[in-house]
């Protein structure tokens, strides 16, 4: 299945993908709905004779999941980028995390803060929690894995440098697409390790192409390991790192000005297309 956050006006529905029809879901969001029970029996009985419907064409996408109680990002997990950044292959993942007000729509303008010089792009594999789950090993980690979305961890990387600490680079408000599907581990080569092409390219130039076969730690290890930090609830989102290519990593480095068109996509999944503009002007 494919599922979605979908707005309609002021309010938002959940709802899964059926060709090119939207089927609403019964829950305001995706994360609402995988809160509940049985959601995923839930989501595949719907039909277009038990539920209102949606065209998929004009649809509007709000984030995947809206109000996640905690996004958790995971740096240098792809060999390419670390090479490309003159760092070694980690031992253990590098965590770092994002908070709801950072996260916008697929087709969602990313404003671009005047108080940055270098706005860089980073196309990410994102693993959507299902359920929730506290030190899970094996199973238990595999089926806590409701989906994949596609993430854009828009990064300031002057502000991410400052310190040792990135954090203050990676969580500027409305700053991270994510979406517009969760693709369940059933509609993907790999299932909860999936391998698929990934890809950024910024006004039609491809800045990043691999695939999620080259990631260092895989989906199911991560939610092993941030589980075993803290309890992950469904909703969560989990970003798997971005291969190279990045605008920092070039010589000379490039960055977003403002009115560039950012696609990212993953096979299987989906795709953000999203407008680079300057605060103030969107």
């Amino acid at each position: 299945m494919k599922l979605a956050t979908l707005r309609t006006g002021a309010t938002t529905r959940a709802v899964r993908l059926d060709g090119d029809t939207l089927v609403d879901l019964g829950a305001p969001d995706v994360g609402t709905l995988l809160g509940q029970d049985g959601w995923a029996g839930h989501a595949a009985a719907a039909t277009a004779a038990n539920a209102a419907t949606y065209a998929v064409d004009g649809a509007a996408y709000a984030p995947v999941v809206p109000r996640p109680t905690k996004v958790i990002c995971v740096g240098l997990n792809y060999r390419t980028h670390i090479q490309e950044m003159g760092r070694d292959l980690p031992e253990h993942p590098t965590l770092f995390a994002k908070f709801a007000d950072s996260l916008i729509g697929a087709g969602d303008d990313i404003v671009r803060p005047d108080e940055t010089g270098q706005f860089d792009w980073e196309v990410e594999l994102a693993v959507v929690v299902g359920k929730q789950v506290r030190r899970a090993r094996g199973e238990e980690a595999e089926q806590a894995i409701a989906g994949f979305t596609v993430l854009n961890d828009i990064t300031c990387r002057d502000w991410q440098f400052r310190t040792r600490e990135w954090l203050q680079g990676k969580m500027w408000d409305s700053s991270t697409p994510v979406g517009p599907f969760l693709a369940t581990p059933d509609e993907l080569p790999g299932g909860v390790r999936p391998a698929l092409d990934v890809r950024l390219s910024v006004d039609g130039e491809v800045m990043q192409s691999d695939t999620t076969a080259d990631l260092l730690f895989d989906p199911v290890h991560l939610v092993e390991y941030v589980s075993t930090i803290v309890r992950l609830n469904p909703g969560d989102i989990i970003a798997t790192g971005t291969p190279g290519g990045v605008g920092h990593a070039r010589e000379p480095g490039r960055y977003l000005q403002g009115g560039e068109s950012v696609v990212a996509e993953i096979d299987g999944i989906g795709r953000l297309e999203n407008r680079v503009v300057k605060e103030g002007t969107s």
